[in-house]
């Protein structure tokens, strides 16, 4: 989604456009996301999971509002620099994307005026409408780095960090800090950068469905119990009513290295006892947040 969205623009993308792009197949589609929106708001909810990561323990770091805004101001410049199809898919195409997703970027901008208005209690002159003036900033910034985004504009976004910390801190600390901020270098990288979630399982010949998904997180959760299931345990927790269904997706994966026999002889009469592998965890890890 984030990858079509970033090459036609969230109008112009479709259920087929992303269930082609991710070579899943429809039905698969649906049994995750109710709608197109629905994959939107996901892939939405996860690159700002991924940016407020970064960017709050910046913020949250010792210091003054000023020195702890230019922190997560930096840090925030940094995280969409790096991930330019996340950073069109937050700041522009949500405009477009309809009124949950309204909905949803209104709330974050709620939180970021909130951080940019304690910045009255560091001026000396009264501010009659401290609110109002915050949300201006941010008004502000978002349209710059709108401008940015939505556009060919390749320029570094870090070269931004002191004309728009300029920006913010004039109303409050005058004109003397605000010079001040536009004055200092651009920051460098800081090579901390944010994790982009990829396809799990894109570097295996096999698709990603539900099933899969549903197997590898079943094994996962009964191993945790201290037992290792059978074939039956494993597709009757997996929600797979047909057991050779089940048995066939178990041999899949086995051959493909994510899960393991550990000590379950067939030959002698014994059930398989499944457990993943660390190559199966990894997979596992990547696409538990997902089931959940």
């Amino acid at each position: 989604m984030v990858q079509e969205i970033s090459e036609r623009g969230v109008a112009n993308v479709s259920v087929a456009h992303v269930v082609g792009r991710s070579g899943v197949s429809r039905r698969t589609f649906y049994e995750i996301f109710h709608d197109r929106e629905d994959c939107f708001l996901a892939a939405f909810d996860d690159a700002l999971k991924h940016l407020a990561g970064v960017v709050v323990p910046a913020y949250q770091a010792p210091g003054s509002w000023r020195v702890k805004l230019r922190a997560g101001l930096v840090a925030v410049l940094e995280c969409l620099e790096y991930d330019r199809a996340s950073a069109r898919l937050l700041i522009a195409e949500s405009l477009a994307a309809g009124p949950k997703a309204l909905e949803r970027r209104r709330d974050v901008i709620a939180q970021i005026i909130a951080v940019i208005e304690q910045g009255s209690t560091e001026s000396k002159t009264a501010d009659p409408s401290p609110a109002l003036t915050a949300e201006g900033i941010v008004g502000g910034v978002l349209s710059v780095l709108h401008a940015r985004l939505a556009g060919d504009d390749q320029s570094n976004l870090l070269d931004l960090t002191g004309a728009l910390m300029g920006m913010i801190v004039l109303p409050y600390l005058g004109p003397v800090a605000a010079r001040g901020e536009v004055e200092m270098p651009a920051p460098k990288r800081s090579g901390k950068q944010p994790i982009v979630h990829k396809d799990p399982l894109q570097d295996l010949p096999m698709r990603l469905t539900y099933r899969t998904m549903r197997v590898l997180v079943s094994i996962a959760e009964l191993s945790s119990r201290g037992t290792y299931p059978s074939n039956r345990a494993v597709g009757e927790h997996a929600g797979i009513a047909d057991q050779g269904q089940a048995s066939k997706l178990l041999a899949r994966l086995h051959k493909l290295g994510l899960i393991e026999n550990q000590d379950g002889n067939p030959i002698r009469g014994e059930p398989n006892a499944w457990t993943l592998t660390p190559t199966g965890h990894q997979v596992h890890n990547s696409i538990a947040q997902l089931e959940r």
